[in-house]
Formats: structure tokens, C-alpha cells, sequence
């Protein structure tokens, strides 16, 4: 009985606190607005002024705002507090997009006070891409201005690098304009940002640099293509593709003109008398990404849409981290960087390897390095999982100078510079049986 009792005043309470907050918002108040400012263009980019005087004389006021409309969309939105009856001034800026035509937008003022009565009115607005007379594309150490060559396209003309890296800005030409800037962000031009954008160009001399302010096509960037497969550039020295290839598929190679000059990873590939390449590992999805800076292909093994790892029946992948080992070269060396992981080439099924030569790809007179199960911490190989017995490189179990499984060479031994060898983990008896070959090439 109590508990009912309690329940229906509860109820009650509640019903009154409902009434009271719907109290509050009844509407109250003749808010008046006026626009001072003519509004009838702008330029796409441009920061609209605008003066309004604002009035109520029954209620305090709110806010008064300023609001842009593409189409039934608001794309901006300025709002200002208006604590007393008078003027208010404020800018409100017209987005740069690519690709938007130019037409006629709705800038609609609404002014409300505390007790949510408003007054609005709105205005039709002719907006424009601006015509410029000139881009310029600023890069470190020197600026190029980018003459008009035709609605929305720009070229600047010079001896360029093979590679240039700049942004590009627009100037102002109008009375409400701004700066303009042109960038690098998420994997493609936008505007409003002065990330370098990465031009590339098959061979350094004379060519174009080209823009456009609609649509934001830009050239020269290098279109590489990997088995036929366009290659995504993932920065200035980088491109990427993730595909499929079969174990000794003929791949061939579109924009590399000097793939002679290449350091090409004898695990995966050999490089055919007419510029093509021989895949070497297991069938399988793959990651392959073409760094410029070291001349060469990184390739990591897939599963699905993610780097293998390796799984209990002896599939997927083995990683190499830690030091004194790096491709194409010690000058790249792994180190405990996990993204820098090595993944090792299936060359058949549950069988990996790694080539390295003394002294370039590995050091020479000590090496302490391990295999793992994924491209980074978790599963790894110790001495009670990988054995061996090779007389020049050992495992290392906590008391014999390395960590479990850490590898170092025998004591005594130095590699002869030069010399090639091949690092075999057999995982074919079990991953936590798993067998290491040492052999010189």
C-alpha cells in the first residue's frame, strides 16, 4: 500500500516537473531583425560581412544567426550572442568544395530570443568558382607561378626535378576573398591545407605542373602499375597495391623506366632479361609496396585484408624483428621498430626464408634478431619452439648470451663480407616444432 502510495506521488511530481519545463518553453516575445548588409554574390572561399540590427522589447535575446544553405543542406553556420537590442556584425564563410557547380545559394538570418520566439528572413545569393588570373605552387626553396591555360586550369612551366613537392595557393580577388590553399590530405588533394602534394615525373627537365580549381585533377604524378594494377600512392616515396599472384607468375612493370638499377629481393622475385619479374613465394594474396627512396618492392603477405600471421598448421606468415638485419640494405635496419618487421617468403608450404648478405643486409660479427608470428608483439619463437644445428648462427635460450630465441652467431664466427646466405624456418612438424637452416649460397 505504501509502495502504491509512493509510486502515484512520484508520478505526480513527475507530471508537474513535465507541465513546469512545458511552461518554459512557451513562446513569448516579438523579436525583431533587420538586415543592414546587400548580399547578393560571392565567390566560393569568400568571408561574407554582415551587419544586422537586432530589437526585442517584451524579452531578453538569444542569439541571432547566420546560416548558408547549398540546396536544402546548411553548409555553414556563424551564431552570435545578442545579450542587448542593437547592431551586430559577423562573417560567415562560403566552403570551397571541388566538383560544385556554380548556382544560387540561401543565406537565411534568424534571430530568437530566451523564450524561443524567432524572426528570419532570408536571401538569395549568387555564388561562383573565381575565374583567377594565376595559381602559385610554393614549394621549400622557391615559389612558380601557375598561368592560366583555360576555365579552372593552371600550368606552371619549368625545369623541374623528377620529383616535386609543394602546395598551391590561390590569391584573393574579391572584397570578402580569402587566401586559398591547395594540399595533401588523406590520400588526396584538398583545399584548405598546405600539406605538400607530391608531383613526380618520369625524368627530371622540362614539363608542366597542371591544376584544376573545380575538379582538383593535378599532374605529373607517376602511374605505376604492378601485374596491371595500378599502384595507390601512399606518400611522396611510396606506392601500394594488394593482390592476388601466383607462385612463379611473370608480373609486369608500368612506370619504372630504370628497374635495372632496382635492388630486387631474391626471396620474391627475379628480374627477367626484358624488365619483367618472376613471383617466387607461395600463391596467396599479397602487399607489395614500390619505394622510390631505396629502389625497391616490400612484399607482406595477406589474409584477406590484413597481414598474415601465422597460423597453427604452418600457414600464413613469419616476421623478422630486431637488429642487425635490414633490407635492401643495414642502412634500412629493423631494429625493435615493429612497422619495420620483415615478413619472411613462403617458398613452399610451411617452409620461409630470408636472403642476406654479410656485412650489407646483415651484419657480419653479431646479429641479435628473432622470428615472430605477427608484424609485431604476441607470438614469437623461443629455443623450446625453434632449434637448430647450425654451426654459424645459434638460438639463443637466456644463458648462452642472447634471449629466448634471440639469434646470434657462433662465437668465433665472422661472416665473410659478401658471402650470401639463406635463413630457413621449417614449420612443417608444427609451429612449436619448428626447425632453422642456415646455408651459404
Amino acid at each position: 500500500m505504501i509502495r502504491n502510495i509512493l509510486k502515484a506521488g512520484a508520478l505526480f511530481f513527475s507530471l508537474m516537473i513535465l507541465t513546469s519545463c512545458d511552461d518554459d518553453k512557451e513562446v513569448a516575445g516579438n523579436p525583431e531583425l533587420t538586415v543592414n548588409t546587400e548580399i547578393v554574390s560571392a565567390h566560393f572561399g569568400d568571408s561574407i560581412q554582415f551587419n544586422v540590427t537586432v530589437n526585442d522589447d517584451e524579452v531578453p535575446l538569444s542569439t541571432v544567426k547566420a546560416q548558408l544553405f547549398f540546396g536544402d543542406e546548411m553548409v555553414e553556420e556563424t551564431v552570435i550572442r545578442t545579450k542587448e537590442n542593437g547592431q551586430y556584425h559577423g562573417v560567415i564563410f562560403v566552403p570551397f568544395l571541388k566538383n560544385i557547380p556554380n548556382g544560387t545559394a540561401t543565406m537565411r538570418f534568424v534571430l530568437q530570443n530566451i523564450r524561443f520566439a524567432v524572426a528570419q528572413q532570408s536571401f538569395d545569393v549568387a555564388l561562383t568558382r573565381a575565374d583567377y588570373p594565376y595559381l602559385t605552387l610554393i614549394t621549400d626553396d622557391q615559389e612558380y607561378e601557375m598561368s592560366r591555360v583555360g576555365l579552372y586550369q593552371y600550368a606552371a612551366s619549368a625545369s623541374f626535378p623528377q620529383k616535386v613537392s609543394g602546395y598551391i595557393k590561390a590569391p584573393v580577388v574579391s572584397e570578402w576573398g580569402n587566401e586559398i590553399t591547395f594540399g595533401w590530405s588523406n590520400g588526396e588533394i584538398s583545399e584548405g591545407v598546405t600539406n605538400l602534394i607530391h608531383f613526380s615525373n618520369y625524368a627530371a627537365g622540362e614539363y608542366d605542373i597542371e591544376f584544376n580549381t573545380f575538379t582538383y585533377a593535378a599532374a605529373p604524378f607517376i602511374s605505376l602499375e604492378f601485374a596491371g594494377i595500378e599502384m595507390a600512392m601512399i606518400d611522396e616515396d611510396n606506392y601500394r597495391v594488394e593482390l592476388n599472384l601466383d607462385q612463379n607468375q611473370d608480373i609486369e612493370l608500368g612506370g619504372i623506366a630504370d628497374i635495372e638499377e632496382w635492388w630486387i629481393d631474391e626471396d620474391f622475385f627475379t628480374l627477367n632479361s626484358d624488365n619483367t619479374l618472376t613471383f617466387l613465394p607461395v600463391s596467396g594474396r599479397y602487399r607489395v609496396t614500390a619505394n622510390f627512396n631505396r629502389r625497391y618492392f616490400i612484399v607482406e603477405a595477406m589474409t584477406g585484408n590484413n597481414l598474415s600471421t601465422l597460423q597453427a598448421d604452418g600457414g600464413g606468415a613469419i616476421w623478422i624483428i630486431g637488429t642487425d638485419i635490414g633490407k635492401p640494405s643495414l642502412s634500412n635496419e629493423v631494429g625493435w621498430n615493429t612497422d619495420k618487421a620483415l615478413c619472411m617468403a613462403q617458398v613452399s608450404p610451411n617452409v620461409y626464408q630470408v636472403t642476406v648478405v654479410a656485412g650489407e643486409s646483415m651484419n657480419n660479427e653479431s646479429i641479435n634478431f628473432k622470428f615472430f608470428h605477427q608484424k609485431g608483439w604476441g607470438g614469437e619463437f623461443s629455443n623450446t619452439t625453434l632449434t637448430t644445428e647450425s654451426d654459424i648462427i645459434f638460438v639463443g635460450d637466456g644463458e648462452n648470451g642472447r634471449d629466448p630465441g634471440n639469434l646470434g652467431l657462433m662465437e668465433g664466427v665472422i661472416l665473410p663480407s659478401g658471402n650470401t646466405y639463406v635463413i630457413t624456418i621449417d614449420v612443417n612438424e608444427g609451429i612449436e616444432n619448428a626447425v632453422m637452416y642456415v646455408t651459404e649460397k
